[in-house]
């Protein structure tokens, strides 16, 4: 007696290691600023293992997405202030040498701007008007092919 009914074809390989508490943990791990291969070594699996659960689990994949989002937004406002330079409260701590007593002295520490942050934004962002490449034109002054004026054998 034969039956119309289509059965699923047994699974070959290791059960996954995937299950949904993954995606928040990895979106934390990405936060702090964890590459797909710190990842996968911290999951115990292989990178072809995290590719695959990218793609068969979208909330996996879109948690990577938001960790990683955070992470480089966080660095881009840390280069664009180093780039500026800035100012902030803090606490100098020092001895009194009459009383022998610790201070708490409060005052602002200030960071000039960075050139080589502000090199670094504006090569990336505007590189039209701030290459740090030289170009060298070879054709002739009136757009044809370089001309050579070696002969040859001399």
């Amino acid at each position: 007696m034969g039956t119309d009914v289509m059965r699923a074809a047994p699974r070959i390989g290791r059960p996954t290691k995937y299950h949904p508490d993954l995606a928040r943990r990895a979106e934390l791990l990405c936060r702090r600023g964890l590459t797909d291969v710190e990842l996968a070594n911290f999951f115990g699996v292989a990178k072809s293992t995290l590719n695959l659960w990218k793609l068969r689990h979208p909330e996996f994949s879109d948690s990577l997405k938001r960790g990683k989002d955070y992470a480089d937004a966080l660095i881009v406002e840390a280069l664009y202030r180093r780039a500026c330079g800035y100012s902030h409260p803090a606490v100098k701590i020092v001895l009194d040498a009459r009383s022998r007593t610790v201070l708490r002295v409060p005052y602002t520490k200030h960071y000039p701007p960075d050139t080589t942050a502000c090199i670094f934004w504006l090569t990336n962002r505007q590189p039209g008007k701030w290459s740090n490449r030289v170009r060298h034109d070879v054709g002739d002054p009136t757009g044809g092919p370089a001309r050579s004026n070696i002969l040859a054998g001399s």
